[in-house]
């Protein structure tokens, strides 16, 4: 399998998490991707020039990390996507969660790197940090037991806790949720959420 890929990207993390958690990531080449939403990588096999994008030994091309993520935990007959129904639309509630922190955290990423000075729009900005505040504040006042069988809702949000430590490290989102904080001071300490990835080659 080759996957397309920036060692920045939470959404490419997040299928590599997965991986190392199913014990497949050794399976997996990495292909370097230069993704922009001003430039379209037209060397990613994925026709919205996005990673990740999966091409599979079969040479389908997956795209999306929610379809890579399903992919590989089939692939490895994992038990990362509960079978019974409350708990899988639990899990899958919490990956789309923790997916639009992600989201919002890489557009104004986006709009503070990439987009001219003059053209910000600081209330956008806070529109997006918002929406990361929000599902912060959601997912504190449910936060996860230490406990709780290992699931693709739990790995997504060790990503966007990640993403945001590395992306925004003043934001101090601990400090006002204490709860997710210590879920994660233990669930940051997995194997996989500490492993790194070089660029290939």
């Amino acid at each position: 399998m080759k996957l397309f890929f920036s060692p920045f990207s939470p959404f490419v993390r997040k299928c590599l998490v997965v991986a190392r958690e199913l014990g497949i990531d050794r399976q997996i080449e990495l292909l370097p991707a230069a993704a922009s939403p001003v430039k379209r990588d037209l060397s990613i096999s994925n026709p919205l020039g996005k990673i990740p994008a999966l091409l599979t030994e079969e040479g389908e091309v997956l795209v999306d990390s929610r379809v890579i993520c399903e992919y590989l935990n089939q692939r490895a007959q994992g038990s990362l996507y509960p079978e019974n129904s409350k708990a899988r639309y639990a899990a899958l509630t919490l990956q789309a969660l923790a997916d639009g922190i992600m989201d919002a955290a890489v557009l104004v990423r986006y709009e503070n790197a990439i987009r001219p000075e003059a053209l910000r729009w600081a209330e956008w900005q806070a529109g997006q940090l918002d929406k990361i505040e929000s599902a912060l504040a959601h997912i504190n006042s449910h936060t996860p037991a230490n406990n709780e069988p290992l699931h693709i809702g739990l790995l997504t949000l060790g990503c966007a806790l990640w993403y945001l430590d590395l992306r925004y490290p003043t934001l101090g989102w601990r400090e006002r949720h204490s709860a997710l904080a210590t879920w994660y001071a233990g669930f940051g300490g997995r194997e996989s959420m500490k492993a790194s990835w070089a660029l290939a080659g």
